[in-house]
């Protein structure tokens, strides 16, 4: 039988309906697993996203052929029988299930099996084969329990305050943003935001998304205009002159990547966090296992070493090369604007 799913220099490729998904180079017809931008790219003739997906899509691609969809509704193209499921990366995010002549493969996008209150939570859906990410992809990568970070960011953005200093939290703007502003205590003080968090704020908000009040980082704002803030900016921008106006600071990051000694050192951050819109170790191994696939291909992340623990556990596991970027801690964040 052929495969279902093809990987080609433009992207993972349906034959039999004639589409890409989440395609890096122009096609005609593109299925989008979420808005994040290193998979939803401008440029597609059409596109086919969730209806949670779309107003993110939208904001950052402007006029685009968009058709939307809801979670489980099967969507016959061409010869392939199509459907998308909760990924529970951000809110929207989704798992795209490809049935042809009875051959069932699922491109999970990115994705985290552990439910953080914003987005749709995970479901497994079996299939004969699995496209996985694993940008975290080894044993050390373990993410700290929801109860747990709430209460080290609470601590830390409290003491920071009581010292008369500005909080300073880098995450990305789409979903670990908003995600955050769901954990955090509005009580403790004023929450900030940086123009590229809050526009995303303002498009979750409107499709009905529940957040914190939280109000917009200008030219006029200063630690002396909101003394004993939280303030959270995408992480390209800490470290540079849009941070002084906060004068004496305490800054921190929330990435999966907190989990490697060193990498906080590096980026000269006082505090940091371990929490991942992306699945740890335990969470890859047990998506994976929830599937039943036998066959599975890992994309981004530590692909080599993912797929030789896979093989060594008796799967078929393959490395595919994709141009997706899974999560950083450089420029590149700003792929989630």
């Amino acid at each position: 039988m052929a495969d279902v799913l093809t990987f080609t220099d433009r992207g993972i490729y349906c034959p039999a309906g004639d589409f890409y998904i989440d395609p890096w180079k122009p096609v005609m017809r593109a299925l989008i697993t979420h808005g994040h931008s290193d998979h939803a790219r401008p440029g597609m003739g059409r596109y086919l996203a969730t209806s949670g997906t779309a107003p993110v899509m939208r904001h950052r691609l402007g006029e685009i052929e968009l058709q939307t969809t809801g979670y489980g509704q099967d969507i016959k193209i061409g010869g392939a029988h199509v459907s998308f499921h909760p990924a529970g990366h951000v809110p929207g995010s989704a798992q795209i299930r490809v049935a042809v002549a009875g051959e069932v493969w699922v491109a999970s996008g990115d994705y985290k099996t552990v439910a953080d209150g914003l987005s749709e939570p995970f479901e497994p859906v079996p299939c004969h084969a699995f496209i996985t990410e694993c940008t975290f992809g080894l044993p050390i990568f373990k993410w700290t329990p929801q109860d747990i970070l709430a209460q080290q960011i609470n601590d830390w953005w409290a003491a920071t305050a009581a010292a008369g200093r500005t909080a300073i939290l880098g995450a990305y703007a789409l979903g670990k943003a908003q995600r955050l502003l769901t954990t955090v205590n509005a009580d403790i003080g004023p929450i900030l935001t940086h123009g590229a968090i809050e526009n995303t704020n303002a498009v979750l908000r409107a499709q009905g998304i529940t957040l914190p009040d939280t109000t917009r980082v200008t030219a006029e704002t200063t630690n002396k205009s909101h003394p004993g803030a939280l303030v959270l900016a995408p992480p390209s921008a800490l470290g540079t002159t849009w941070v002084r106006r906060f004068g004496a600071s305490s800054t921190a990051f929330a990435s999966g990547w907190m989990a490697l000694r060193g990498v906080r050192r590096r980026r000269a951050a006082d505090r940091g966090f371990i929490v991942s819109d992306h699945a740890d170790w335990d969470g890859l191994n047990d998506a994976i296992k929830a599937t039943g696939a036998t066959k599975i291909f890992t994309t981004h992340g530590y692909t080599s070493a993912f797929q030789r623990w896979l093989t060594g556990q008796g799967y078929d596991a393959h490395v595919v090369s994709t141009d997706y970027q899974g999560e950083t801690l450089d420029a590149a964040d700003e792929h989630a604007t």
